[in-house]
């Protein structure tokens, strides 16, 4: 995995880096200990075929680090959790994917 420089615009409510000139964002919402991602924008052209990826583990492994729970109302980010168990620790108790 690159390791992706991305920001937390908490402002925007929003995790950012630049890809290929352009910015690349995870929407979210907090509530209590709980990140809701809701919005995965990926710019259109990017040349990088594991930037979506690698992106998604960037953000998981933030929001690891400041140990809050996971809810992925974003389809996208919700398959990528279906495909990759190993974060399936992040996921709030009773939420299955």
């Amino acid at each position: 995995m690159n390791d992706l420089k991305i920001q937390n615009n908490s402002f925007l409510r929003q995790f950012e880096t630049q890809v290929d000139g352009q910015l690349a964002k995870v929407e979210y919402s907090s509530q209590e200990r709980k990140i809701f991602l809701t919005k995965l924008v990926i710019p259109e052209g990017v040349t990088d075929a594991n930037f979506t990826e690698d992106f998604i583990k960037a953000v998981l492994k933030d929001i690891e680090e400041q140990n809050l729970r996971v809810v992925p109302t974003s389809p996208q980010i919700a398959g990528f959790l279906r495909k990759h168990k190993e974060y399936k620790e992040l996921l709030p108790v009773g939420i299955r994917i």
